[in-house]
């Protein structure tokens, strides 16, 4: 089944807000066999809606919009639709009762506007939202012609997808004798290396990889590689797929760290649960990027126990007791003085792991012998400390984000080295 999508909203176009909707669409439907042949994304314009609408229509029968169905006067895709469909608008008296008795739960009184998303074009069949008030709306006239209209707000757009939509699609496949075929992709997530060097080690693998494709995608957390097979049965894509992520993950070694959607901050608290060990941070440069990371992952207060923010000196000898000499003689930004801050760390939470990271992040504070993203990094573990130092490229925030992933992966592999 082909199908285009078109998001809808001014601020997209004016890049006031990331379009976040279309990257998980164009996950989902890929998945589930859907190709998806276009995507448009158009201002809150009845008449520009109502154009892109149309010409999707009339290339591939199936539209999926997303945006335009709120309750303010630029929410104006049913109306764009029911044009293009040649039918009314009319009150759903299901619908409102169901935003009202919505509004009553959170004790508030429905707005008269809010009246203007019970209003749906004649024929269309509700998908039911239970997590805003936008229902979302699947219209399909005699001639097969399919438009599914879904919220804006990505959580409730991903809720009706999956929900709704994708056993929908499905369905409508299948009872058009569509053969199933499907475009998915797995990948592999890797650390500390570069991607040239990625690509020497990989490249027997990747010449035997047939009809997949692999994908570099490099960012301050290491280079991903993603694994995709285009159009064929889901069976015979798992199969390739699983090959070749077995062939990698072997090649890669401890280069790999997981699967998407894993987590560095995830991969280290799993390894140190499983030997019941707990976690301090000591940071200077990254200024609680580490502390950040390790938090996001839910479940880490059984492992993670906390962390100071030593950006001055003064900090790093009352907290960390980091000597006034090795400052003296090495500096901030020295392997003595973050593996002093790693063992104050692990001493001062009691615990039997610490990270910490030392370094200059610029754009000012470079010397010829320490330049901006020079970087030291200290992992505790087992009684042991060890240091790395480590020259980081890019702007600032590249810098702290680089530091802050290479820390945990001196972790990672203190761990499964011992």
């Amino acid at each position: 089944m082909k199908l285009e999508i078109i998001t809808i909203g001014t601020e997209l176009l004016l890049g006031h807000a990331l379009d976040t909707n279309a990257l998980d669409l164009g996950t989902a439907l890929a998945a589930a066999g859907i190709e998806i042949t276009r995507r448009t994304t158009v201002a809150d314009k009845a008449g520009a809606v109502a154009l892109a609408v149309r010409e999707a229509l009339d290339r591939t029968g199936a539209v999926l919009t997303t945006g335009g169905l709120g309750p303010t006067r630029d929410d104006l895709t049913k109306q764009a639709v029911a044009e293009v469909f040649g039918v009314p608008l009319e009150l759903n008296e299901v619908v409102l009762r169901q935003i009202e008795e919505r509004f009553r739960r959170f004790g508030r009184k429905m707005a008269p506007s809010n009246r203007i998303q019970a209003e749906l074009p004649r024929g269309a069949v509700v998908l039911p939202n239970p997590r805003g008030t936008a229902p979302g709306l699947w219209l399909e006239d005699e001639a097969g012609r399919l438009v599914i209209m879904l919220p804006g707000v990505p959580v409730e757009m991903r809720g009706l997808l999956v929900e709704q939509v994708l056993p929908r699609l499905v369905t409508r496949a299948k009872a058009r004798g569509e053969a199933p075929v499907v475009v998915r992709s797995r990948t592999l997530r890797t650390t500390g290396v570069p991607e040239s060097a990625l690509a020497e080690r990989i490249a027997v693998i990747e010449d035997g990889l047939g009809s997949l494709t692999l994908a570099y995608l490099p960012s301050t957390a290491g280079v991903d590689l993603r694994l995709t097979a285009w159009e064929m049965a889901p069976a015979q894509a798992d199969r390739l797929l699983e090959d070749a992520v077995e062939k990698l993950k072997r090649e890669l070694d401890h280069r790999c760290y997981g699967e998407e959607p894993a987590d560095l901050a995830g991969v280290v608290l799993d390894l140190l649960r499983r030997r019941t060990q707990r976690l301090a941070v000591a940071e200077s440069c990254t200024g609680g990027m580490l502390g950040a990371r390790l938090t996001a992952v839910p479940g880490a207060s059984d492992t993670f126990v906390g962390g100071v923010i030593a950006y001055s000196d003064r900090v790093k000898t009352a907290l960390l007791e980091v000597p006034q000499a090795t400052l003296d003689q090495h500096g901030a930004v020295s392997e003595p003085t973050v593996r002093a801050m790693a063992e104050g760390a692990a001493r001062a939470f009691g615990v039997e792991c610490a990270l910490a990271v030392t370094g200059i992040a610029g754009p000012a504070g470079g010397t010829p012998e320490k330049p901006v993203g020079f970087v030291w990094l200290a992992a505790r573990y087992g009684g042991e400390t060890r240091a790395r130092q480590r020259q980081f490229l890019g702007a600032r925030d590249e810098i702290r984000a680089r530091s802050a992933q290479a820390a945990l992966d001196l972790l990672r592999l203190a761990l499964i080295e011992t």
